[in-house]
């Protein structure tokens, strides 16, 4: 079934995911891992990332624009490597994954790093700069769930967010990152068919709300100071998580 069978309601569906994407772009990470369960509510998971795929990739564009000064290039330096050895591994074992069973992991991981900074802020201890072996580690689990399911922010999160950038150079790396990320999973899931001609035309179409979204996106992180930005974060890491185990489960 695909949204145009679905009428209305697939598409309001399209639309509010591919929103979200754009709000990821213009600086609000977390909320971009609605996209695919949004869309999965009424086509598979495997079309709703095909289909998704290009609206990341256009609305990436929006936020290099927003963002081309503001990223720490360390970080990213840390990232890329073990970033592209998981989406390499995710292309090379995608006929033997179980989607539900790589989300269920990921929300573990993002609802217990989300519970960890929300209940227990005092032991957060100082900001932690780079790490070779870290972003080595969480690059590679970023890049291998973003490759299964579009849903490599907790890994990066978990990451990123102990270094306590402020809010715009934290945006700004982020969406370099999952820039340079989304235009490398191009290649394989080209090769996996998942860019077929309807899903591109359907793709086409959700491009609207989802740079609607960068520029929603940009507005707020310009206007919300940094301590309500990372309890945003925090709160909508923990609540996609507890999607991400409920579907899992």
């Amino acid at each position: 079934m695909d949204l145009g069978e679905l009428g209305i309601w697939g598409w309001v569906l399209g639309c509010v995911a591919a929103f979200a994407v754009g709000l990821a772009k213009g600086g609000l990470s977390m909320v971009g891992m609605l996209g695919v369960p949004l869309l999965a509510l009424v086509i598979s998971p495997v079309q709703a990332a095909g289909i998704l795929l290009p609206v990341y990739i256009v609305s990436d564009i929006g936020g290099l624009i927003a963002f081309r000064r503001s990223f720490d290039r360390r970080v990213l330096a840390t990232l890329i490597p073990g970033m592209l050895s998981g989406i390499a591994l995710g292309w090379a074992t995608a006929r033997l994954v179980n989607e539900a069973q790589v989300g269920l992991i990921v929300g573990l991981i993002g609802l217990a790093f989300s519970l960890n900074a929300l209940l227990r802020p005092g032991l957060s201890g100082p900001a932690h700069g780079p790490s070779g072996v870290l972003g080595s580690f969480w690059g590679a689990l970023s890049g291998y769930t973003s490759f299964v399911s579009h849903s490599g922010a907790p890994p990066y999160q978990i990451y990123v967010q102990p270094m306590r950038m402020e809010p715009m150079l934290y945006a700004g790396t982020t969406t370099i990152f999952f820039a340079i990320t989304n235009a490398v999973k191009l290649i394989p899931y080209a090769a996996l068919g998942q860019l077929s001609p309807h899903n591109l035309s359907v793709s086409a179409v959700l491009v609207v709300p989802a740079l609607l979204g960068v520029g929603a996106g940009l507005w707020i992180v310009r206007r919300v100071p940094a301590n309500y930005f990372y309890k945003f974060i925090t709160w909508s890491l923990a609540v996609v998580s507890i999607k991400l185990i409920w579907d899992g489960i």
